[in-house]
């Protein structure tokens, strides 16, 4: 039997407390599961990759430890092997893990892309509200902007998921603005109260 969702945050609580990492797993979950509809997949298992992927980083971010002691974890606890396996492929260093079917690549093709939309929209009044492919791809150009987020990354991951850059980055967005309260995104950081 598939764990529920209430099953995987009650795991990620237990191991994460750094709330960016809590709302950069959510962020990813979002994605995931509107390409899971999108595509007619298993919403539940595609969303439990996305909100489960980096749950065991704050205890164990070193490679390879990260994601191998989360797999070890997700095992133990019932997961599926194809969730697994998808979490396990995230990480290139782990080369026994090829990317091979679609919720592998897509995890990989949201993974930095919806961090990088959650750190673009930080910086806007209106957070995602009206965010647009454009204004994410212009700030992917500076490469001073969000340093550690890897561009090549998320280039790559589009391309082998087989989706177009600009409209990949808009269908992220998209996905994220009906959680965007819950990720502090609906305004950015100088956004107001009252609008």
């Amino acid at each position: 039997m598939l764990p529920t969702r209430a099953d995987a945050l009650a795991l990620l609580h237990e191991y994460v407390t750094n709330p960016s990492l809590i709302h950069h797993m959510k962020a990813v979950e979002a994605a995931l599961r509107a390409y899971a509809r999108k595509l007619s997949q298993d919403e539940e298992r595609w969303g439990l990759a996305g909100l489960m992927h980096d749950f065991d980083y704050e205890r164990w971010p070193n490679p390879p430890d990260h994601p191998l002691k989360g797999s070890e974890i997700l095992r133990q606890r019932g997961y599926p092997e194809d969730v697994i396996y998808a979490i396990l492929s995230h990480a290139d260093y782990l080369t026994d893990y090829p990317r091979r079917n679609l919720l592998d690549k897509a995890l990989y093709a949201c993974d930095e892309l919806a961090g990088f939309i959650v750190a673009v929209a930080l910086m806007r009044p209106q957070g995602v509200m009206d965010l647009t492919a454009a204004s994410v791809l212009k700030k992917f150009k500076r490469k001073e902007f969000a340093r550690n987020v890897s561009r090549e990354d998320m280039i790559r991951g589009a391309a082998d998921f087989g989706v177009d850059l600009n409209e990949h980055i808009q269908f992220v967005i998209d996905a994220l603005k009906p959680i965007a309260a819950e990720l502090g995104i609906d305004r950015g950081a100088g956004g107001s109260a009252d609008g």
